[in-house]
């Protein structure tokens, strides 16, 4: 970050372990016996099996003579019910470690069965910070999408059915002890769900930078997590077995975990996660539709921190006034949904007038919302919904 350096005072910073670079899922066995596994709940959903991923971490794990059990009973957007439904795989199974491949769903659902295994009860009762009280059995992920971050965040995301709304669970319990992060493994996404989940880590870097819990070292993370995803998403879409522009990707997926996981997130993502839960959308999506707005309704709460992003981003801001930067960067994030192909409109989606009062009263209630530079009120998250449709 340009500028004199600033010391914010105390924060920590959790990670777990990593191994980033083509060839780093081939370790799987590897990382499995360091930790004295004897038996692995390998998780995964519908549309990981089917790809090639699947069958080599079987087949390495085969080789490697390790026992394993299968779940793969998660759909996009994990339920709270799918969470209790891995819980019991993991224990009349007889495992002692969960291996999680695929996206966040995955990652997430994993992290829930780990939670429920260790502490018991039902997963919604853990929303929140901090409310997991026992450490979850060790857990690898390895990630095929390139923008959750799951994968290397305390963070899990699991959706209430009864309630229609996505619930966060915050804790440094539930960091992987390993992630295995192979860039090679996003060759095999479509489009649109490189679009999805690179917006979803743009979204991650930004709102990191500007929360009101951010240190030098999430900065360091987040400007560099936008500088790549600004440079090399669209590259990614267009090019989609360059492996450069998925290393690129992937690299700043993880740096945006990294820099959200401590920071924590905003605006965007708290009323994402109650669009989610009810409309049971591509979170990146959700993000996508909301990014513009709140970035409006915060900027002159951070114009310093938006600027930066600006420059970061490679965008004219000498000579202009706050304003002029303001809808320079909404103008080009205008210009990264377009050129991604995430274009739908809140109502394109479904929603109505009349849910946004049920919408925002999930989303101020959301621990994303309490980081936001600027501390919305009821109306104020009813108005940016209204914006968005």
């Amino acid at each position: 970050m340009s500028g004199d350096y600033t010391y914010t005072g105390l924060r920590k910073f959790v990670a777990p372990e990593f191994v980033f670079g083509t060839g780093a899922i081939d370790l799987t066995p590897n990382y499995i016996n360091n930790l004295g596994s004897g038996k692995v709940l390998l998780v995964a959903d519908k549309n990981i099996i089917k790809l090639p991923w699947y069958e080599k971490v079987k087949k390495l794990l085969t080789d490697s003579k390790i026992n394993y059990s299968l779940f793969t009973q998660i759909t996009p957007n994990p339920r709270d019910f799918e969470v209790a439904m891995g819980t019991d795989k993991f224990l009349t199974s007889g495992c002692d470690t969960i291996l999680a491949l695929g996206g966040g769903s995955v990652m997430d659902c994993a992290k829930g069965i780990g939670i429920l295994v260790s502490n018991g009860g039902e997963i919604n009762d853990y929303e929140g910070v901090d409310r997991v009280a026992v450490p979850i059995p060790p857990l690898i992920c390895i990630p095929t999408t390139g923008g959750t971050s799951a994968d290397v965040s305390q963070f899990a995301i699991i959706t209430d059915i009864e309630e229609q709304i996505k619930r966060a669970i915050i804790s440094k319990t539930i960091v992987p002890d390993v992630s295995l992060i192979d860039p090679h493994t996003l060759t095999t996404m479509d489009s649109y769900l490189t679009a999805c989940t690179g917006v979803d880590a743009l979204v991650h870097a930004i709102e990191a930078f500007v929360s009101n819990a951010s240190s030098p070292i999430t900065d360091t993370h987040a400007l560099n997590a936008i500088r790549l995803i600004n440079d090399y998403l669209i590259k990614s879409i267009k090019n989609p077995e360059n492996i450069t522009f998925r290393t690129a990707v992937m690299q700043g997926s993880l740096e945006a975990g990294l820099a959200f996981s401590n920071a924590s997130l905003g605006a965007v993502h708290a009323m994402a996660h109650s669009l989610g839960g009810l409309l049971d959308l591509p979170h990146g999506e959700c993000n996508s539709s909301l990014l513009d707005h709140v970035i409006s309704y915060n900027y002159d709460s951070a114009p310093e921190r938006y600027t930066e992003i600006c420059k970061t981003m490679k965008l004219p801001v000498e000579g202009l006034t706050n304003n002029e930067i303001k809808k320079t960067l909404t103008g080009h994030i205008d210009n990264i949904k377009k050129g991604t192909g995430i274009t739908k409109t809140l109502s394109d989606n479904g929603l109505k007038r009349t849910d946004i009062k049920a919408l925002a009263e999930k989303s101020i209630k959301d621990p994303c919302i309490v980081t936001n530079p600027r501390k919305p009120n009821l109306r104020d998250i009813e108005v940016i919904y209204e914006e968005a449709l």
